[in-house]
């Protein structure tokens, strides 16, 4: 058997190999060099991350990257992702990865670490190499999918004449281009409204300049597709007359995925969630169509039933697996899990 090396990456040199192995691995979700090194640039440096690589024959075939979670941050808290390709399964690739991983975060005091699994049969395996080493299951996410030509937007005029008429504009991201507070208030409001998502976790504020790098100034990002919702003569210390916010990315894959879409507390219950999304929707649609995807989680009935209405249809369930450890012996500790 060829010998089997375990390393960290070498970046830039073996972006190409990473992204091989990440989409050969999820080929619903791939990934590209470019977007690699881009979203390496746009983390936070203040916390830990650190990618490891399996070589063997002088070809990555297995990838393993672990850090602090910037969206529900504690020191002692890390989010990873293992990912062998398919032809070399069954090797002992996964295996490796993972024990140089679990070396590193036991050597830095890590106590909760988690990651995502899908529910597809070609994840049959991760979820049983999961489970083989402690890990539970501990909450689900809820992928939703449609398609801009598989719709009659027109319908939904009716909803938009109410927005209008109840004084709120719809204007994209990139329509607000000249406003100089653009990014601060979309930042402040995004984090208004994440704080009000029901992910089972306290979320982070993530620090202005990181959020731009990974929100606004990343390449898939569509500041024509994306949405904010105005009242115009508010003036929100932080978010000024930006009430609502809808963003839309456009992936590697090639369809579009929905980032975020909420109004703030005193402006719901006007259809301006919906009327977002069908903005979008309706933009899309008139630059050429596309899939559009989105995540929900269970508690989120309001918005679950939403995306049913609009069209979206079920997809994959993605969940989170969670390992407990000892502060002090490094000893798994159980996980009580209320029922998912």
């Amino acid at each position: 058997m060829t010998p089997l090396t375990v390393r960290e990456a070498r970046k830039p040199d073996d972006y190409p190999g990473v992204a091989r192995v990440l989409s050969a691995s999820d080929p619903d979700w791939p990934a590209t060099p470019e977007l690699l090194a881009v979203w390496d640039a746009a983390r936070d440096p203040a916390l830990y991350h650190v990618q490891l690589v399996a070589e063997q024959g002088g070809q990555i075939v297995g990838v393993a990257q672990v850090g602090h979670d910037d969206f529900a941050y504690e020191d002692w808290r890390y989010f990873g992702h293992l990912a062998v390709h398919p032809d070399a399964r069954q090797q002992g690739v996964g295996t490796a990865l993972y024990d140089e991983v679990m070396s590193r975060l036991q050597a830095r005091g890590a106590q909760d670490i988690r990651t995502m699994v899908s529910d597809q049969p070609r994840d049959e395996a991760g979820r049983a190499f999961l489970a083989g080493r402690g890990f539970t299951r501990t909450w689900d996410r809820y992928e939703s999918r449609l398609h801009t030509g598989d719709l009659d937007l027109t319908t939904f005029g009716p909803l938009l004449d109410t927005v209008a008429a109840q004084g709120i504009e719809l204007r994209s991201v990139a329509d607000l281009a000249g406003d100089p507070e653009r990014d601060r208030r979309l930042w402040e409001l995004d984090w208004r409204l994440f704080q009000d998502v029901p992910m089972g976790q306290t979320m982070t504020k993530r620090p202005f300049d990181t959020w731009v790098k990974q929100e606004l100034d990343d390449p898939t990002f569509s500041h024509d597709l994306s949405f904010v919702a105005l009242r115009p003569g508010l003036n929100d210390p932080e978010t000024g007359p930006y009430v609502g916010y809808s963003s839309l990315m456009k992936t590697p894959g090639g369809f579009y995925v929905i980032g975020m879409t909420g109004v703030r507390r005193e402006d719901r219950g006007l259809g301006l969630a919906k009327a977002l999304k069908v903005a979008a929707m309706r933009a899309l649609h008139a630059d050429g169509g596309g899939e559009i995807r989105t995540f929900n989680d269970p508690p989120n009935k309001a918005m679950l039933g939403m995306n049913r209405a609009l069209g979206f249809r079920p997809g994959p369930t993605r969940s989170r697996y969670e390992l407990h450890l000892d502060p002090v012996t490094g000893e798994r500790r159980p996980i009580t899990v209320e029922a998912l």
